[in-house]
């Protein structure tokens, strides 16, 4: 099942957007003055603070409205109730997506030629992940969280310095991980708790693989992220070839005991959402989700996924025939 922000309850057969998504807070976002200051650390430009606000998850015939609302209705479809978090202020503090995820002073991710800084101690998240700690602490157990996040990166067909990320966290019922309490490291990865998670992480993620793709090989590997451990990388087989979907893992019990939740253990992923519609819809070309031209727009509906036709990279011209 699934909740919105607000906790009330969605049909099973219904994705809807999130009721905090309201136009006062997406004007509130897309207020370019919010990221732009003479802060000596600032370093945000007008033509990225332009794009703060513009909800492209929660357009629901966009692209990447249409592949977040198919994640969430398979999610819906699942025993757990989930709730629903798309409408997070951008602006997080350095504790949020760095200090409450285990991820050091010197990691580069917070280097300011990686991240766009509004002052000293607050920026534009990076990822999804940075609101992972505050849900947890609200009492969250199940949790989708989705939005735009921002990376200073070099501009080509496949990378654009804002994007959209969705990820999504489950707890375990206390009484299912009792043979687990007081287990910390090697004790606990090594646990048949902890294994019990991490099949119950893999089956669900190869379950959204299967409907957004239909039936496909996959194939796992071990990964390292700060923020859970293990950790995994999902690959499958698409059109012939490899193509890695996603990162996830077993939420590392430092990360738990930050957000109040030490008594509790369970598993997070993380998925770019353009990377996703880039294969399903075949665009080829990340900086088409960011257009306002109706030749691209007018070729998505809700819920349905089509392929991309390709049109001139010219503005169309109308002429009169005499």
């Amino acid at each position: 099942a699934i909740r919105t922000r607000s906790s009330s309850v969605v049909s099973r057969s219904t994705a809807l957007f999130s009721a905090a998504v309201e136009e006062s807070a997406e004007a509130t976002y897309a207020d370019p003055s919010r990221y732009l200051s003479d802060h000596p650390n600032n370093n945000v430009p007008p033509h990225i603070a332009a794009l703060v606000g513009k909800g492209l998850h929660t357009k629901p015939d966009h692209p990447i409205g249409i592949i977040r609302t198919k994640i969430q209705e398979y999610f819906a479809s699942l025993p757990q109730d989930y709730t629903i978090y798309d409408a997070e202020d951008p602006i997080v503090t350095t504790q949020q997506c760095f200090d409450a995820l285990r991820i050091n002073p010197d990691h580069p991710g917070r280097s300011p030629s990686d991240t766009y800084y509004i002052s000293d101690t607050t920026l534009l998240r990076t990822h999804t992940s940075a609101h992972q700690s505050e849900h947890l602490r609200s009492g969250a157990d199940c949790f989708l969280c989705a939005g735009d996040v921002y990376r200073r990166d070099e501009i080509d067909s496949s990378h654009y310095p804002a994007f959209h990320q969705l990820e999504g966290v489950r707890l375990f019922p206390q009484e299912e991980m009792k043979g687990a309490d007081g287990l910390l490291g090697k004790d606990w990865t090594s646990s048949p708790e902890c294994k019990a998670i991490g099949e119950d992480l893999k089956s669900t993620l190869e379950g959204l693989m299967d409907t957004l793709f239909g039936e496909t090989e996959k194939r796992w590997s071990e990964d390292y992220f700060p923020f859970t451990t293990p950790s995994y990388e999902l690959e499958i087989m698409y059109q012939g070839e490899w193509l890695e979907v996603l990162g996830c893992g077993v939420v590392h019990e430092e990360v738990l005991d930050m957000a109040d939740r030490g008594d509790r253990r369970g598993w997070a992923f993380g998925l770019g959402l353009e990377r996703l519609c880039m294969i399903l819809f075949s665009i080829p070309d990340i900086r088409l989700f960011w257009t306002e031209d109706e030749r691209f727009h007018s070729q998505f509906k809700e819920g349905s996924i089509t392929k991309f036709n390709s049109y001139s990279k010219y503005p169309p011209v109308f002429k009169d025939i005499a």
